[in-house]
């Protein structure tokens, strides 16, 4: 899931580093910026799901800001202001994870919750990255059996093979270099960080405070390595090794050690005699789960079923990709048990989990391809050596099969990456928190503690000790949410890292 744009070098050295594990008191908003900052028109936007108060405005980024005065492009915005102004200290910036999560709908999703945890010291703010939601998009004209999840993510054939894989990888890349034009090439993760920027001078602040989430936690990181002066509290949420040379390709190759330390969480609350109150049980012990989720992926390998989707039929990738999805919050083992279950019934209907039952929308395939491909030179390999990585991977860890892996439209980039890739340091403020699950299936702990090495002194780590992806006010527990709402509303860090068990 979650480190671009050029590193900054001495103007750390400017920017107060507070003592005492506590950060800088808020600014006070941005007197006047030295260029014209972009006006926003806020209007409400508020959701049946969200809070009442929620606006939306528009936000002119340069297309590219190696010309900043040329072509403009749209990137929707979003803000819940302070319902306590006289508790307000700042801006609170939510970062979404991805690449291709929509802040807008992730500060829609978490508002609430956040104006309870906060009690009002934030204005909370979020963008849609450019390719996402209501900013602007780029389309590569994919056919719609390239844009199903399982095929983005690129899941080996029956025994590994990987031909399919490498043609459709092919065609993905040569779609998008057709199709996609200068917005495409521009949706990176350093625009991503400047685009804050340019939000952060709109609302007229000095300095943001923030909150990253998986892949949001790179973004973070990037814009506190290249503007640390403007960053007040930073907290990342669930975060990925941040090495230069492996962005996005480490990410998806340490899911398959991740799935397999999260799943034994899966197996015992599928084992657990209190699922037969429910129907949900489905095996009489926790060792028996992971060979029956083998066995039926195999199954399907050989015979894929029909589902209550027409035209669609659950397949073995289909259902590991579901697993993988379902491993991310404990509250979503009762569908993918609810569909083992349905496996397992010959006459049973499988219900598709949504992400699963139809094409992704062209839009959001290139977003999310665009991103990781735009960021970073991936090997362009032989195939042979990508069939030896799956097969070596579908033996260490068979629950993902391969694909974290496997080849992908990166590998056939018209372009290559739009510019290096930044390193993560221990430049800047001591003025970040982490928080990171101790069994992650999409960010394993092991990739969060390289960006806690990276960082140094600048950060302190809280490990919790439960299961899940996303810990603040989502899968974590009291010490950890305390932990952070601490960190946010006063200043107060842990003096070392921290751990908040189960």
């Amino acid at each position: 899931m979650t480190t671009y744009p050029k590193k900054a070098l001495l103007l750390a050295l400017a920017t107060a580093t507070v003592a005492s594990g506590l950060t800088a008191a808020a600014a006070p908003a941005f007197a006047g910026p030295t260029r014209s900052a972009p006006q926003l028109t806020w209007h409400p936007c508020a959701k049946p799901d969200g809070p009442a108060a929620q606006e939306c405005a528009e936000l002119p980024v340069p297309l590219d800001y190696e010309h900043p005065d040329g072509r403009q492009i749209t990137v929707a915005v979003s803000r819940i202001r302070s319902d306590r102004p006289e508790a307000r200290r700042g801006t609170l910036v939510v970062i979404p994870g991805g690449p291709g999560g929509s802040g807008v709908q992730r500060l829609t999703q978490k508002g609430a919750a956040l104006q309870r945890e906060l009690a009002g010291a934030y204005d909370l703010v979020a963008l849609d990255p450019r390719g996402v939601g209501a900013s602007t998009t780029a389309r590569c004209a994919l056919d719609p059996q390239d844009r199903y999840l399982t095929s983005l993510r690129s899941w080996p054939g029956p025994d590994g093979e990987i031909t399919e894989n490498v043609a459709r990888s092919r065609r993905i890349a040569e779609a998008c270099a057709r199709n996609g034009g200068p917005e495409l090439r521009s949706f990176t993760t350093a625009n991503q960080v400047r685009d804050m920027d340019r939000f952060r001078e709109a609302l007229g602040e000095r300095k943001i405070s923030a909150w990253g989430i998986s892949y949001g936690t790179y973004v973070g990181a990037l814009y506190a390595q290249k503007y640390p002066q403007r960053t007040d509290r930073w907290v990342l949420d669930s975060s990925g090794d941040p090495d230069p040379r492996r962005v996005a390709r480490g990410w998806l190759a340490n899911m398959a050690p991740g799935v397999e330390e999260r799943f034994p969480d899966f197996a015992q609350w599928a084992s657990h005699p209190d699922r037969d109150r429910d129907g949900l049980r489905v095996a009489a012990q926790a060792e028996e789960v992971r060979p029956l989720v083998l066995s039926l992926a195999a199954q399907l390998d050989r015979a894929p079923r029909p589902s209550t989707t027409p035209g669609t039929a659950l397949t073995g990738n289909g259902l590991r990709q579901a697993l993988q999805n379902a491993l991310t919050g404990d509250l979503a083992f009762p569908a993918f048990a609810r569909l083992l279950r349905a496996v397992q019934d010959p006459a049973a209907t499988p219900v598709l989990p949504p992400e699963l039952a139809q094409p992704i929308r062209d839009e959001d395939a290139a977003l999310m391809v665009a991103v990781i491909c735009n960021d970073v030179a991936w090997p362009r390999t032989p195939t042979s050596s990508y069939e030896r990585a799956v097969e070596a991977d579908r033996a260490r860890y068979p629950l993902t099969a391969g694909m974290p892996v496997n080849v992908l439209p990166c590998a056939f980039w018209k372009g290559g990456p739009t510019q290096k890739p930044t390193r993560v340091t221990d430049d800047g403020p001591s003025n970040i928190l982490m928080i990171q699950s101790r069994r992650d299936p999409a960010t394993p702990l092991f990739g969060g503690l390289k960006m806690r090495e990276a960082l140094g002194d600048r950060a302190r780590l809280v490990t919790v000790g439960q299961g899940g992806h996303g810990m603040y006010v989502g899968n974590g527990n009291a010490c950890g949410n305390r932990a952070v709402t601490e960190f946010l509303t006063t200043g107060r860090r842990p003096a070392q890292d921290v751990d908040c068990p189960n």
